[in-house]
């Protein structure tokens, strides 16, 4: 081939290949060339570690392979649904629903993206799925022991302050069957240690604020923190008060003996959301939610300050 012929293939072939890479159309391929999760989750680093963890043993790594879109509604649950709705608008390949109200409003959204909820409880009662082991529809994910462990905890708070015979229970009413699981669990425990139950209840910051000037005003012994969103959103609040007010209390969760709680006896939260990750690189190969069970994460953890039942935490935070 003559040298200028030659010349002038070479600068179509340019020409071509330039215009085809400025255009809108290929760049949006591009982009749609990464699976993307839409996730509506607590802005907790280590449970967005955990499920980008279960991402990556499925071989999904963020930036890479895959784009996530986050929600962290923190306290704005009267926004979940437009959060949902923005997800679906934008087409994501799967949703990740951090929590029993978010699961609803995203089930409310969609019938057709898949979805992965992560909640305490029993997922049938609270309306999420119809069936645990064959889910149908949608929507499969992670639950976890709640209100049941918490007769365990109650015991484990006498155990360590056993002078205390008056406890505070602050639960959140917005949390629904979990909550009416807590305060039946912890009253039916109570009893036989000759312990006595003072209810309250808490669906705002200042709510808190209120609960605790009554535990202060009343004098009680121990304080008893329910599972909610609210709370765990609020952790800072819950264990400074509870600071403030030289109240031993009990949590639900390691996110509160890591910001100087006393204790907590639950569920690990983030192996839950390890195990989300999983079932969400499972289902962007191809598998279906309504093929895989609802799992139940039975990893438990005691997390304990100070030295208070050393031989049987799991870790003791200093």
């Amino acid at each position: 081939m003559p040298f200028g012929e030659a010349m002038r293939r070479r600068d179509f072939i340019k020409a071509v290949a330039g215009s085809v890479a400025a255009s809108p159309l290929a760049v949006h391929a591009q982009q749609r060339a990464l699976s993307v999760v839409g996730s509506i989750s607590p802005d907790a680093p280590d449970l967005l570690q955990a499920f980008r963890q279960g991402l990556k043993e499925t071989g999904y790594v963020e930036h890479e392979n895959i784009a996530i879109e986050y929600h962290a509604p923190q306290n704005q649950i009267g926004r979940l649904s437009e959060f949902a709705a923005d997800l679906v608008r934008r087409k994501v390949d799967v949703i990740v629903a951090g929590n029993t109200a978010t699961a609803l409003a995203v089930k409310e959204a969609t019938t057709t993206i898949p979805v992965v909820f992560i909640t305490p409880g029993d997922p049938v009662t609270l309306g999420i799925v119809t069936n645990l082991a064959r889910p149908e529809g949608n929507l499969t994910g992670i639950t976890w022991l709640a209100g049941e462990l918490s007769a365990k905890r109650l015991e484990l708070l006498h155990e360590v302050i056993p002078g205390a015979a008056r406890i505070a229970l602050l639960v959140e009413p917005n949390s629904g069957v979990i909550t009416e699981t807590i305060v039946r669990d912890v009253q039916a425990a109570a009893r036989p240690m000759g312990l006595q139950i003072r209810l309250l209840e808490a669906n705002t910051n200042s709510e808190i604020d209120a609960a605790f000037a009554t535990i202060a005003r009343e004098r009680l012994d121990a304080l008893f923190v329910g599972n909610s969103p609210l709370f765990n959103s609020r952790r800072i609040q819950l264990v400074n008060l509870a600071s403030y007010h030289r109240i031993p209390a009990t949590y639900s969760g390691r996110i509160y003996p890591e910001i100087g709680g006393l204790m907590s006896y639950g569920a690990s939260v983030t192996d839950a959301f390890r195990q989300a990750g999983v079932y969400t690189g499972r289902i962007l190969k191809g598998a279906r939610p309504a093929d895989l069970p609802v799992l139940q994460s039975t990893k438990l953890e005691l997390v304990i300050i100070p030295d208070k039942l050393l031989v049987a935490a799991d870790e003791v935070i200093e």
